[in-house]
């Protein structure tokens, strides 16, 4: 059996409609996608979102809405990966990036104009419903 690394992704919809990415510039995973990062042995995964949330995005996150999960075994890293994707419907404080990437709400509309993270359409679909 592979070894799994449980991740989560979380997003905030702005009161303009707009949605929080990450323009994500490391190598393993650059382009657009949504702020997250690695459980914790010692955490759960909404505690993990919360916290990951305020590393990369500098906004303390509540209210969390369990959007699904996504999975990945085809990296030939002999890992496979499942992330926990949340929506974040309470939000406070200024937006601040990380070495990670720029944080920014984009609108719908505009969110082409940028390339994207492995799988960030599929994801961003299961966001949205």
């Amino acid at each position: 059996m592979k070894p799994v690394i449980l991740t989560t992704m979380c997003t905030i919809i702005n009161d303009k409609g707009e949605i929080l990415v990450e323009n994500r510039i490391k190598k393993d995973w650059p382009g657009l996608t949504f702020p997250g990062g690695h459980v914790e042995d010692n955490e759960n995964t909404v505690n993990a979102c919360i916290r990951e949330m305020k590393e990369e995005t500098g906004l303390e996150v509540n209210n969390l809405i369990n959007k699904g999960y996504i999975e990945w075994n085809d990296f030939g890293d002999g890992v496979r990966h499942f992330a926990v994707l949340f929506l974040a419907k309470e939000y406070k404080g200024k937006i601040k990036s990380s070495k990670e990437g720029e944080v920014f709400f984009i609108s719908l509309k505009d969110i082409h104009q940028y390339p994207f993270s492995n799988d960030f359409d599929k994801i961003l679909k299961l966001m949205l419903n």
